[in-house]
């Protein structure tokens, strides 16, 4: 009799293991979900449930182009969410240098008809309220989507979260301002419809994320470079005060924004290339011509703004002003960051006088932190001087500014070559397959340490993302960041936790940025 009560009980547990790991495919209320727009109905697939194209707004197209983002339109008959909708309009996606072909926006179909979101639910039903993470796509406000394949949420959903992926309008349909544009909005700004987007969204989630078996009282926004500093943004920004209970900053952060009326003057310099008067003209012009218009003008054009109504003053004002939406952070960078930030290229004589210029008399402390004893140490003291400067400083800044836990990281590790191409080290971007659990998406001869790489990583991810904490079995403790201990943890084969890792930089760095 005991025996058979013992093999009952284990038989249950197993199934209930089961159950919670691989849900229903027969649960009918996550295969047809009604949303405030209409019912939708997804897909299973990889164990999980799968939602592609879901509109969150309206089409931003003809009068509503350059507009905030108006309320979805809904429809009569099941919406099929079983494929990705559009990706904003951006030039023609191409892989290129480090980036291949997984990183890259696919390549149809591309259009200005873009606000639309994915869902990956690893709920069993509409009442498990699961952990939602909200991933917010890179690309330098120019490019990207979320249906990049490093941007697949199964494998992260499977373990037991909604995760959600989203378009935003970009580059010149995002961030166009116009003092025509500031007069109609009726907040007397203009230029950042693609952090409306993102808002939008977000408040979209907190409807509906519940009917997909998300809880919207718990809701962390991540994102990567572009992505990382929408993330910035959101938490600097009043309107998204309700709608985030936790952020991931990964690899950006902290640039300054554009005055509204700067902006402007860009806009109006805009307009007048393509011959518009009016805004009626200008919103008359097709979308691939615009898109041509805006490649002639400098680079950084059409970036985030500080537009008096969503973001209401610089960034760094926010933080150190303790004005911004106060919850845990994850943050970090990637040691590859740096080839992107770093300034013109200098021996070791001229950054040494750059580094004298800039520090004055602390410069004998920055040498000993950043030596350049010849030109190959002075090469690589610019590419960690070039990383600290491109999120390390606004991260510090942030984690000060936070009364809620902050953990900072930097990935060092270099994933395993791909026969026939170069090899770029710790990239920018490179961690985002093994944070997201998504190497089975790009296509590499992956070893056991890259496995177990994306497995530490996506665990610490994911711990954060259902706790606001990303300790737990099995896992070197993570300290939160602190002025005192300076804790943080390097991310190679294994996970470090180093006690006062770059504090004396950061403290430098950030003395010199007032």
């Amino acid at each position: 009799m005991l025996t058979r009560v013992i093999t009952i009980v284990i038989l249950s547990l197993i199934l209930f293991s089961c159950r919670k790991d691989h849900p229903e495919k027969s649960s009918p209320d996550l295969l047809v979900v009604r949303t405030s727009g209409g019912l939708v109905s997804g897909s299973y697939e990889d164990s999980v449930f799968a939602f592609k194209g879901v509109p969150y707004a309206a089409p931003p197209v003809g009068d509503l182009r350059w507009k905030a983002p108006a309320p979805v339109i809904a429809w009569n008959d099941t919406l099929k969410c079983l494929s990705f909708g559009a990706s904003p309009i951006q030039n023609e996606p191409k892989p290129f240098m480090m980036w291949s072909e997984e990183f890259i926006t696919p390549p149809q179909p591309l259009s200005e008809d873009c606000l639309f979101l994915n869902i990956w639910s690893g709920a069993r039903s509409a009442s498990d309220r699961l952990p939602v993470f909200v991933w917010i796509h890179g690309g330098a406000f120019t490019s990207g989507s979320g249906a990049c394949a490093i941007y697949n949420g199964a494998a992260m959903a499977r373990k037991g979260i909604v995760f959600v992926s989203i378009n935003y309008r970009l580059g010149v349909f995002g961030f166009l301002a116009h003092p025509e544009l500031t007069k109609e909005s009726g907040k007397s700004a203009s230029g950042n419809y693609g952090l409306m987007d993102q808002v939008a969204a977000l408040q979209w989630i907190k409807e509906n994320i519940q009917a997909f078996g998300g809880d919207p009282s718990k809701v962390t926004i991540g994102g990567q470079s572009a992505g990382s500093m929408s993330v910035q943004a959101l938490i600097a920004s009043p309107l998204a005060k309700g709608l985030v209970h936790g952020a991931i900053a990964e690899s950006g952060a902290g640039r300054q924004i554009t005055p509204l009326m700067a902006a402007e003057k860009i806009g109006e310099a805009f307009a007048k290339s393509g011959n518009a008067s009016s805004l009626a003209e200008l919103r008359a012009i097709p979308g691939d011509t615009i898109l041509s218009l805006a490649n002639k003008m400098p680079f950084g054009s059409f970036f985030p703004i500080e537009d008096g109504y969503v973001l209401t003053q610089q960034l760094a004002k926010v933080f150190s002003g303790k004005q911004h939406i106060d919850v845990p952070l994850l943050a970090g960078w990637v040691t590859g960051d740096g080839a992107l930030a770093s300034r013109k290229q200098m021996n070791a004589n001229e950054f040494k006088n750059d580094i004298k210029k800039t520090f004055g008399h602390q410069s004998d402390e920055m040498l000993k932190l950043f030596p350049a004893a010849n030109d190959k140490m002075a090469a690589e003291s610019q590419l960690k001087l070039g990383s600290m400067r491109f999120a390390g400083v606004p991260d510090y800044q942030w984690a000060l500014a936070n009364t809620s836990a902050s953990y900072l990281y930097e990935f060092t590790y270099v994933p395993t070559d791909k026969p026939g191409f170069p090899n770029y080290g710790a990239f920018h971007t490179s961690e985002v397959p093994f944070a997201l659990h998504t190497l089975s998406h790009w296509d590499r001869p992956w070893t056991e340490t890259d496995l177990e790489v994306e497995r530490y990583m996506s665990s610490y991810w994911l711990n954060f993302i259902r706790s606001g904490n990303p300790n737990g079995d099995g896992l070197p403790e993570w300290e939160s960041y602190s002025l005192q201990n300076g804790d943080m943890i390097r991310f190679g084969a294994h996970p470090e936790p180093i006690a006062g890792l770059y504090k004396k930089a950061f403290e430098l760095l950030s003395a010199s940025a007032h």
